[in-house]
């Protein structure tokens, strides 16, 4: 199956037709795995420079942690984190493809200005109601990619009790809806993430990541698979977040068979190695 941007004459923003390697450039201080390594401009333009280097063909910057539990952050703390960072990485590397890891419209909005075109959005437009607004407006000006990620509950009460009738059939419902939402405001280009570990218990997890195919079959949509080092991974092999890079290559190869066209990681090197091999094994999207 091929994805076209829908909103543009020109050359398509993203090449659907092999996997591509989303880095990770967290500039927060107490994100679960690399809290504090990037927070500031120097530190977070040698990390991207070095994701670049390794094959990352997305970098997602974050300025607001999302792992369970986590403290809210202050509009004014994401914006002085986050849009520097952009603002650099866009100066240094002006082909680069930069996404923005937010829920907040105004953070959405200065981000895109200083250079990204991709919005990772947790919420679903839950926690702003002027983001999807923003979005629209930003998307007839410019084309842009908007991330679609499911989540039951917050992420301060999102792991207290999940609960699903079906955890497939829910979450595809609830894609299926906001896809609707979107078309009317004209916001066409979306990839769907299924939210691993937000709101999921590891079985329901694991569910999801077998069922990979059914999201891309239904809606037509790409699917980004976010599993770097999260718990799915370290409570079955009992391990913590940092030992977790040999369980989080094997998954990265279930989500490329079961049809993944972005892999979200912490380590680029490996995720492109395990694209290599992917498709030296025969992996190929040009039937699906």
């Amino acid at each position: 199956m091929t994805f076209t941007d829908k909103n543009t004459t020109t050359a398509p923003l993203i090449d659907w037709t092999l996997p591509i390697v989303m880095g990770i450039l967290n500039t927060t201080p107490d994100s679960f795995f690399d809290g504090g390594r990037y927070g500031g401009v120097d530190a977070a333009l040698a990390q991207a420079e070095r994701m670049l280097r390794e094959g990352a063909g997305i970098i997602d910057v974050g300025g607001a942690s999302s792992r369970p539990g986590a403290d809210a952050v202050l509009e004014t703390d994401e914006l002085s984190r986050v849009i520097p960072v952009v603002e650099a990485i866009h100066r240094r590397f002006p082909e680069a493809l930069l996404s923005v890891d937010t829920w907040r419209a105004s953070v959405a909005a200065s981000a895109v200005e200083a250079g990204a075109r991709m919005v990772n959005d947790i919420s679903a437009g839950a926690f702003d109601p002027a983001l999807y607004p923003t979005l629209a407006d930003i998307n007839r000006k410019s084309s842009i990619y908007y991330v679609l990620m499911h989540m039951q509950g917050t992420p301060a009460t999102m792991q207290l009790n999940p609960q699903y009738e079906n955890v497939v059939t829910d979450v595809l419902e609830f894609f299926l809806l906001k896809l609707h939402e979107l078309r009317q405001m004209g916001i066409h280009d979306v990839v769907l993430d299924p939210g691993f570990g937000f709101g999921k218990t590891v079985e329901h997890n694991y569910t999801l990541l077998r069922r990979l195919p059914d999201f891309q079959a239904v809606t037509g949509k790409p699917v980004l698979a976010g599993i770097s080092r999260k718990s799915m991974i370290c409570k079955v092999l009992g391990v913590k977040p940092e030992q977790a890079l040999n369980g989080t290559t094997a998954l990265h190869m279930v989500a490329l068979q079961n049809g993944a066209r972005i892999l979200r990681v912490h380590d680029v090197k490996e995720a492109v190695e395990t694209v290599k091999l992917w498709r030296t094994l025969g992996g190929d999207y040009s039937s699906r």
